[in-house]
C-alpha cells in the first residue's frame, strides 16, 4: 500500500525562532502591525509504501525522530493518508 505522510515542524514554543521575528519585523514596517508573533516552521511530505497503516505510521514517526525533526529545538506533528491510485 502507499500512503503520504505531511509533517508539519514547528519550533518549541518556548524558544525564539529568529526567522519569525526578522519576518514580524519586516511585516511591522509594511505598516502590517495587526499581525504578532510570526512563527516560521517546515512541511514535509512524505510518500511511502508499507504493509499496513500501522507500519506507514512507524516509518514516519522513526523518520521523524531519527532525522527530520530536532527535538531539543522543534516538535511535530503528521497526517497520514493512503494513496488510491
Amino acid at each position: 500500500m502507499k500512503f503520504i505522510a505531511e509533517i508539519k515542524v514547528m519550533p518549541h514554543r518556548e524558544l525564539l525562532d529568529p526567522q519569525g521575528k526578522a519576518v514580524n519585523n519586516g511585516l511591522h514596517k509594511m505598516n502590517l502591525n495587526a499581525i504578532q508573533n510570526v512563527r516560521i516552521g517546515k512541511n514535509i511530505e512524505l510518500h511511502l509504501e508499507a504493509a499496513s497503516k500501522e507500519d506507514a505510521d512507524k516509518q514516519t514517526k522513526e523518520a521523524c525522530e531519527k532525522l527530520l525533526v530536532n527535538k531539543i529545538m522543534e516538535q511535530y506533528s503528521y497526517t497520514l493518508s493512503q494513496l488510491e491510485y
